[in-house]
Formats: structure tokens, sequence, C-alpha cells
């Protein structure tokens, strides 16, 4: 069982439905000033999408990644975050589909500024579990600034766990993704 992909399809999930929320909101609700660490949905939910490139790239052994972050233009909307965020998300199940447990302690390697080699060394296993845990971290920000507007925040934390299934069917069909056994 590969704890990773589950975990990226799972993360895929809780993104869709959330973003697919924040989409009801008009552009103005979107950037609305909220108290949160950053201080609207807009800029929260740019961040995580930074982030995810920033590690992604990382995780691969892109030498670019310091760029990839310094060069992202926040999306203006949240339609456009919806479809880039899928696109990220698409990235990361893909990297995870591709992973064997003794991947888990291959070194990444990250530059944080002064190059590659000056940076900090990770083992993947550890990466993404931070990965993971930054975006359920940012996503409960979300979720709770959009508890502020008329949009109800959706159910984020039923993916994983086999019982869950009649709570995720909807889900997995529309992504054609089969039900795990």
């Amino acid at each position: 069982m590969n704890l990773h992909l589950i975990q990226a399809r799972a993360n895929r999930l809780a993104n869709r439905r959330l973003l697919a929320a924040v989409a009801q909101l008009s552009d103005d609700e979107f950037h609305a000033q909220r108290t949160s660490f950053f201080p609207s949905l807009a800029l929260t939910l740019n961040h995580l999408l930074n982030v995810d490139h920033y590690y992604i790239a990382a995780l691969q052994g892109d030498a670019e990644m310091r760029h990839i972050w310094a060069r992202y233009v926040p999306a203006r909307s949240a339609g456009e975050l919806s479809v880039r965020q899928d696109e990220s998300d698409l990235r990361l199940i893909e990297l995870c589909a591709t992973l064997r447990p003794a991947d888990d302690e291959r070194i990444v390697a990250f530059d944080r500024g002064a190059g590659i080699e000056a940076g900090p060394r990770e083992p993947l296993g550890r990466v993404l579990a931070h990965l993971f845990m930054h975006q359920t971290h940012h996503r409960g920000q979300a979720h709770a600034m959009l508890a502020g507007t008329s949009v109800k925040p959706p159910q984020l934390d039923d993916f994983i766990l086999l019982g869950d299934r009649v709570h995720r069917e909807a889900d997995m069909a529309a992504l054609a993704w089969p039900e795990p056994v």
C-alpha cells in the first residue's frame, strides 16, 4: 500500500471540495480581509499553491525550485486558482504513484536562497509528510474563513478511511477513480 499516494489523492479531493465552495464567492469576497495568518482566502490559497510548486520541484530535483517560488503569480480568482491547484495536485499524485518504500529515505535537497549545495537536505518521506501537513493546516484556515461567509464550508476529512466510502463516492466518480478495496 502506497500511503503517500493515498495522502496525495486525499489532498486533491479536499482541495477540490474546498475550492468548489470558495468558487461560489464573488471576487470581492475571495479577496476580502479576514482574520487568519494570511488575511484573505485569496492570499491563503495562493500561498498553498506556491508552496506546493516549490516542494514538488524540490521532490523532482528541479534546480529551479527557488525561481519557481520567486516567479509565482497569484491567481486573481477562485476559478483560476482551482484549475492551477488541480494541475499541481495531479503532479503530486503522479510523483507519489511512482514511489516505493525505499524512496522515503532518499534525500531531497532544497534551495532556500543560497543554492542547493548550501540548502537543507531532508528524507523524502519527511518532506511529503510536511507538505501534506502544510496543506491541511492552511486548508483549515481557509475553511474557518469560509465559515464567515454565506457559503457552507465543505466536509474535508473523509477521504482515507475505508469506512468513509459513502462520503466520497461522488468525488471518486467525478474523477473516475476506483474505490480501494
